[in-house]
């Protein structure tokens, strides 16, 4: 199971009733925010979900909406004794900006390792998920980003007889586990079925359609996509500030063949984006005006 939560879904300020934009994902112990903007430790407070745990922070990019948050995140994880690392991952200049931001925030109980993604994609990988950053396209260098959690096969038992694998190495082999023996090497692929689907989430704001978009979020179980404009006569704008209207990204998530479309980072002037929500589905049906605590938790298929 991940579970999903827009934690807030404002764009360039935080509104009173509406905070900047940030994404938190859980998947088997593991914590992920998306960016941290101005008041998403109050947003994460709202939804009853603890900063402390979290173990992996990315960073679309360096605009104040979206890391202006994190000096405080830190003092708060810090508060509450937080002893485990933390994982920053960001465009190039990660580690010159977070430790311009530590300057109000320079004494923590726990380490901080930066990684600075290199090129237009990275994949990182991490035990049973991987994150893959995706260059998009604003008026600075920003990434978009995609949870894909894998999915073995289920064990057969067929299989592991027919490769003479012993009784007491199937558990370990079920697990993933590489084993050395004195008759050779055992790979999990040698007592397990095709690989099942698992699951899969892309992340993206502050950006014109582009391919670099519909390529990673393809098939996606859930895609979250920047709507800075709901209004129809927006779509200027939204080119001269390298932004998005809703329309674009419905297109996006139908091009994609994602599963289901939540619309973030909207405009201060958009306070219902509710209204524009019926033109939204006569392109793609499955989108949802995404509001500050939605959540969900995505299971695997049944088989």
């Amino acid at each position: 199971m991940l579970d999903i939560c827009l934690l807030g879904t404002g764009g360039m300020m935080p509104m009173p009733y509406r905070w900047l934009t940030a994404m938190m994902a859980r998947y088997n112990g593991k914590s992920i925010l998306i960016d941290c903007g101005e008041g998403t430790q109050i947003a994460m407070k709202e939804k009853g979900w603890s900063p402390k745990p979290i173990d992996i922070i990315c960073f679309t990019h360096f605009h104040a909406d979206h890391i202006s948050g994190l000096p405080g995140m830190l003092l708060t994880m810090g508060n509450a004794e937080r002893t485990e690392p933390l994982l920053l991952i960001g465009p190039k200049g990660l580690t010159r900006v977070v430790n311009a931001l530590r300057v109000i925030a320079p004494e923590l109980p726990f380490p901080i390792e930066c990684r600075e993604i290199e090129g237009k994609e990275e994949v990182f990988t991490f035990d049973g998920f991987q994150i893959e950053a995706f260059r998009v396209q604003h008026n600075v260098i920003c990434y978009g980003y995609t949870i894909q959690v894998n999915r073995n096969g289920r064990f057969d038992v067929e299989k592991a007889k027919r490769n003479n694998i012993e009784q007491r190495y199937w558990s370990r082999l079920q697990k993933g586990e590489i084993i050395e023996t004195e008759n050779g090497i055992l790979k999990p692929d040698m007592v397990l079925g095709n690989a099942r689907r698992g699951l899969k989430v892309t992340y993206c704001t502050d950006t014109r359609p582009v391919d670099s978009i519909r390529e990673h979020a393809e098939g996606a179980d859930l895609f979250i996509c920047e709507g800075m404009y709901g209004e129809p006569d927006k779509e200027q704008k939204a080119i001269e500030y390298r932004h998005m209207t809703f329309y674009e990204a419905a297109h996006l998530a139908k091009d994609a063949g994602v599963k289901q479309l939540w619309l973030t980072h909207y405009s201060p002037s958009l306070t219902k984006p509710e209204e524009f929500m019926h033109a939204v589905r006569k392109i793609f049906p499955e989108s949802y005006a995404g509001k500050d605590g939605k959540s969900v938790d995505l299971l695997f298929d049944e088989e």
